[in-house]
């Protein structure tokens, strides 16, 4: 294969090398969350542990220190201990999915030199692989929210069964913005470390610590302009307080996020005929 050849940049070539390399995609998806953990005593356990010491701690310092209050709680319930760090921890999980995607695919092709150079591989499926990492890790993540939604709320009601749609919006752009910055990466290294300080931006521009009611409309369409906000807050629709999503804002929002997708797919294909030349 010539690194150097024109790549197909339709959103069916995207689809056909989904399938033809479906076994690889889920090989390097395994690699990519074992090997992080490769080396400790726990190993793949810390894909638990660490989001089960975070939402401890976050119950701890919200409910306990700060003794902080959501100010909403369920029809008919009062807001008890550990309400407000099951509602914020939501906010984090789908955060933590987003923001893993933006700060490891600018290195996606920089980490694996070999296979621009010297083998013929599939180049398009690291991304995806990516993504599929970062939601693993937004599985474990979700279970260890229900757990305390078990131990400090009860059982959640059946709108939760929405999630996944609320999610898939948030997912496509992911997957479109990792096609993106893949490239960029390559050329522009900066890229890398802003992609962490954008990471945070969007932590504090997001509804993760409050509610975005909270906030003096003025500043309300700043952050109802982040990708993040939206998800989140149909999130703890389904989650928390029992309504059904936004079918239509979720429609919308896919329609963008395709729109990227395929848009960020052309752009690698077309740009990755450089990647050997520079690197």
């Amino acid at each position: 294969m010539n690194p150097h050849a024109s790549q197909p940049l339709s959103p069916v070539a995207l689809a056909r090398s989904c399938i033809q390399h479906r076994n690889l995609i889920l090989q390097i998806t395994r690699r990519e969350v074992v090997g992080r953990y490769r080396g400790s005593v726990i190993g793949l356990g810390w894909s638990f542990l660490n989001p089960l010491l975070m939402l401890a701690v976050f119950t701890f310092v919200f409910s306990v220190v700060f003794q902080a209050k959501w100010g909403v709680a369920m029809e008919g319930e009062a807001e008890g201990k550990g309400f407000f760090a099951v509602v914020l921890f939501i906010g984090l999980i789908v955060h933590a999915l987003f923001a893993e995607v933006l700060t490891r695919s600018p290195a996606l092709i920089l980490s694996n030199v070999n296979y621009v150079k010297k083998v013929i591989f599939p180049l398009e499926i690291l991304p995806i692989s990516a993504v599929l990492s970062a939601m693993f890790h937004a599985a474990i993540s979700i279970g260890v929210w229900l757990l305390a939604h078990l131990l400090f709320i009860g059982i959640p009601s059946w709108q939760a069964i929405f999630l996944p749609l609320v999610l898939l919006p948030l997912i496509t752009l992911s997957l479109g913005v990792s096609y993106i910055l893949a490239s960029l990466g390559v050329f522009l290294r900066d890229i890398g470390q802003t992609m962490g300080i954008i990471a945070t931006v969007l932590l504090f521009l997001s509804p993760v610590f409050f509610p975005i009611e909270r906030l003096p409309e003025q500043y309300q369409p700043l952050f109802m302009a982040n990708p993040l906000t939206f998800i989140i807050e149909q999130a703890r629709d389904v989650l928390i307080w029992q309504k059904l999503p936004d079918f239509s804002g979720i429609l919308v929002y896919m329609l963008y996020s395709v729109a990227i997708l395929f848009l960020g797919f052309a752009w690698f294909q077309k740009t990755r005929k450089g990647f050997a030349d520079v690197l």
